[in-house]
């Protein structure tokens, strides 16, 4: 059940740990689909270290209206506005709820290309990720609970688990992968339907433990632009601009996307038309979070799935920068587990993880038993 307890433990993390607000700094709390519960827990907790609280709070029923009359003007307008308040920010908490994550599904393409390259390449890709101490996060909801086929309260139990759990033994146990992925040049991935090679010579590999991102458990870095070749077939669904994408299948040629297929296949081009860079990959990571076993169709849960990899299309960023700049940044997930069907990565030739464990003895820190 959500507590009062639960959620000043949440929020104190949000504030203290995530963000680690201190004494004079501005934070933007940014709410859709969310009641006032966790945010006046947020607000307290900023005004107790002594922190200027400024809450921004909407509905996606109402954005859908927004961006189904909406031109390239109407976001070149918000995002003037708002870049002038994201600039003054020291810290940006997002929290996303809602009963319907499919809102979004029925507005145009075009109209989604104008508010990604418009404004949210501006306001958020530009400064609130490049300049600000940020965290997004995704509260419990009834249609949170039916995407993951769990009860109301055994949804909750589980998303406070995830959310709560112990992030610096976490940290602690990432650095000797961390420390792996700064060495190691080259890259290979084989899974079902899947053989890709890449570089990540010279891009830093960088911790993901509850700073960014609640719930957390991954490490990032990026593959060197022009190096993805091969094919990769993703085993998670993804839902992108309202649709559901399934059973995506990408073919890269010197690092550019030459054939991109799934259920939606129109559309998935669409996106990766958005502007050049969507057609390039920005981001590597390992899911590590021990609590999160299967997908619920909510990227911020089913990209730290323990046992799996997402390979990301469009924008890099900046502390793992190879180059790639995009309005796109799409998170999709590849699960190694021997559930679904396994994989083993390489690092220079060298198995690192089979099947969603990692083998070599530095790294078994990682693996679900010893973080849970």
């Amino acid at each position: 059940m959500i507590t009062d307890a639960r959620l000043e433990k949440l929020a104190k993390n949000l504030v203290n740990y995530s963000c680690s607000v201190k004494k004079g700094e501005k934070v933007w709390i940014d709410v859709s689909g969310v009641d006032y519960q966790l945010v006046a827990h947020l607000v307290r907790e900023i005004y107790a270290v002594g922190g200027y609280p400024f809450v921004f709070m909407s509905d996606n029923r109402i954005k859908r209206e927004i961006l189904m009359g909406s031109d390239e003007k109407y976001w070149e307008i918000m995002a003037k506005r708002d870049e002038e308040f994201m600039n003054q920010m020291d810290a940006y908490i997002g929290v996303r709820g809602g009963q319907n994550n499919f809102e979004l599904s029925d507005v145009k393409a075009a109209k989604m290309k104008n508010y990604n390259s418009v404004y949210a390449q501006r306001v958020h890709h530009n400064i609130r990720v490049a300049k600000t101490k940020w965290v997004i996060l995704r509260y419990p909801t009834e249609g949170m609970s039916q995407l993951s086929k769990m009860s109301t309260e055994r949804f909750e139990d589980y998303f406070f688990d995830v959310c709560n759990l112990d992030y610096q033994k976490m940290s602690d146990a990432m650095t000797p992968l961390v420390e792996l992925m700064n060495r190691t040049d080259k890259v290979r991935i084989l899974a079902k339907d899947t053989d890709i090679t890449f570089s990540i010579k010279g891009i830093p590999a960088i911790k993901c433990a509850g700073k960014c991102n609640i719930p957390d458990g991954e490490v990032y870095t990026a593959p060197v632009r022009d190096s993805v070749n091969g094919v990769i077939t993703y085993n998670v669904g993804s839902i992108e601009n309202g649709t559901m994408f399934e059973n995506v299948r990408l073919e890269f040629k010197d690092g550019k996307i030459v054939k991109a297929d799934a259920n939606h296949r129109e559309k998935i081009n669409e996106v990766f038309n958005t502007d050049e860079g969507a057609r390039y990959v920005g981001e590597f990571s390992f899911g590590l979070n021990p609590y999160i076993e299967k997908p619920m169709g909510d990227i911020l849960f089913d990209e730290k799935i323990s046992g799996s990899i997402h390979f990301t299309p469009g924008s890099c960023y900046e502390d793992a920068y190879n180059g790639n700049q995009s309005a796109i940044h799409w998170d999709l997930v590849q699960v190694h587990t021997e559930e679904y069907g396994g994989g083993e990565i390489y690092f220079d030739g060298k198995l690192v993880r089979k099947n969603g464990l990692f083998i070599l003895p530095e790294l078994k820190g990682l693996n679900p038993d010893f973080l849970k």
